[in-house]
């Protein structure tokens, strides 16, 4: 007796060619709406600046980190990764506040400099005004951080692949204020106000 479900040559290829990455695809794509999903519940208590006393910490978070209005800029800056437009255009609206006159050379450049037209980007730098850093990186040194003044701000991406280690910088003397953002974190230095950190949800 034959058995009823053989598969032939051209059922075989039509499942591996074409079924089978459109399920890994689907199933990638589900994985990510769960994951943002659950970020987003997990964080809803911290929308919009909730819970924030200092009116400065409250202005940086509704204006700059979680501003909703549209610029003009976000026409054409675009990715193709979600992730990466996210904090590109963040650090668009951190360079147009900031307004910092040079950067290290960064991938991220073309943010920068549309929010900031007067950027130069170099190899080199003694002070940070505004920069950007991912969690292994500083790993390896964290002397960064002596390059940071009142004036400087550091994003440092990342920073739940080594919780330790931002758990530390936050905690670092020489940190102001703080921002939690998931993706990123956000690190002032202005030590006039009592140290806070915030966790944020973006």
């Amino acid at each position: 007796m034959e058995c009823p479900f053989v598969i032939n040559d051209g059922e075989t290829l039509f499942f591996c060619v074409i079924l089978l990455p459109l399920c890994i695809f689907l199933y990638l794509c589900t994985m990510n709406i769960l994951r943002r999903y659950y970020v987003l519940l997990r964080r809803l208590n911290h929308i919009c600046g909730f819970g924030i006393q200092s009116p400065t910490d409250y202005w940086f978070v509704r204006y700059v980190v979680n501003e909703r209005w549209p610029y003009y800029a976000y026409s054409f800056l675009t990715d193709n990764d979600w992730l990466t437009q996210k904090l590109g255009r963040l650090y668009f609206r951190l360079a147009n506040w900031r307004q910092p006159a040079y950067m290290l050379i960064d991938d991220f450049q073309r943010y920068w400099k549309t929010g900031s037209q007067k950027i130069r980007f170099v190899s080199t730098l003694n002070k940070i005004e505004l920069g950007r850093i991912t969690i292994e990186e500083i790993e390896k040194s964290l002397e960064i951080l002596n390059q940071c003044d009142t004036q400087s701000v550091l994003v440092i991406e990342g920073i739940y692949r080594n919780s330790e280690l931002w758990a530390a910088i936050i905690n670092d003397e020489r940190v102001g204020t703080s921002y939690d953002l998931y993706y990123c974190g956000i690190l002032l230095f202005d030590k006039r106000p009592y140290h806070h950190h915030y966790v944020i949800n973006f």
